[in-house]
């Protein structure tokens, strides 16, 4: 980069020197995690309604024989599905507000205009956005492991119904592979009095080829990579806004302001 504070070469160089100071005061660190952020967001948020809503269906049809055993997992689909969308709201206008203060505390710490300084509001800005940052990277951290939770049961789901067709081929005896199951109430689906709550045997064998379980189980596994993705955006905000941070107070201690 070219050194700003000689009048001159700004002059001779016209356009091209300002193309390169503004450049250089492009928080590349905080551009990338907001690129990924509304990528995870995104993701985990529209194969996860949707997911919800097959995941209702999947349950309903071949767990759960009365409604009422089913009532209570249908409303926390339905609730969760507003969360969602509260969620993309918030933070769609988060991750702006988090590049905008990038935007601020690199030209602050990199001094490219005359006019932006660090100060006192402005560190105590930085430091209120490190703390919200945070604590919604532990909040996101419980939403990433609880979405495991369906891949883990579908996944298993797909691997049984993997052991009952290798069963059904080598062996003519239905008992041989009648008493492999799957048990919804075992992953907190049901309640434990819930009829039946599992499906076995070849029963389990011919959901697992229906598209509705391949559709559920795909739509999953993208909302978990879509957490995973926001978390670690997250993560780069973090490492990005406390360096920062940092310099600021720096710059504060040796009294540029």
């Amino acid at each position: 980069m070219f050194p700003v504070r000689q009048p001159w070469l700004c002059k001779a160089l016209g356009c091209y020197d300002c193309c390169i100071r503004c450049i250089g005061a492009v928080p590349y660190p905080s551009l990338v995690a907001t690129l990924l952020f509304y990528a995870g967001v995104a993701l985990f948020c529209g194969c996860g309604h949707e997911a919800l809503s097959q995941t209702e269906v999947l349950v309903e049809t071949y767990f759960a024989r009365n409604v009422q055993d089913f009532v209570v997992m249908a409303s926390f689909i339905k609730y969760f599905q507003y969360v969602i969308y509260g969620l993309a709201s918030f933070f769609f206008l988060y991750g702006i507000l988090l590049l905008a203060e990038g935007f601020y505390t690199t030209s602050a710490v990199k001094q490219t205009f005359g006019e932006f300084r660090s100060t006192q509001c402005g560190r105590c800005l930085s430091l209120t956005f490190i703390i919200v940052t945070y604590i919604l990277a532990f909040i996101w951290l419980a939403v990433f492991a609880f979405t495991a939770i369906p891949v883990f049961f579908l996944f298993n789901m797909e691997q049984t119904c993997h052991n009952i067709n290798i069963l059904a081929e080598t062996t003519p005896s239905i008992n041989q592979h009648g008493w492999i199951c799957m048990d919804a109430r075992q992953y907190g689906l049901l309640p434990w009095n819930a009829m039946p709550g599992k499906v076995c045997g070849l029963t389990l064998a011919s959901i697992c080829k229906t598209s509705e379980f391949y559709v559920t189980y795909d739509l999953y596994i993208a909302a978990f990579a879509g957490a995973a993705v926001t978390l670690l955006a997250l993560f780069l905000y973090l490492a990005a806004t406390t360096y920062n941070y940092a310099v600021l107070r720096f710059l504060g201690r040796k009294g540029v302001r």
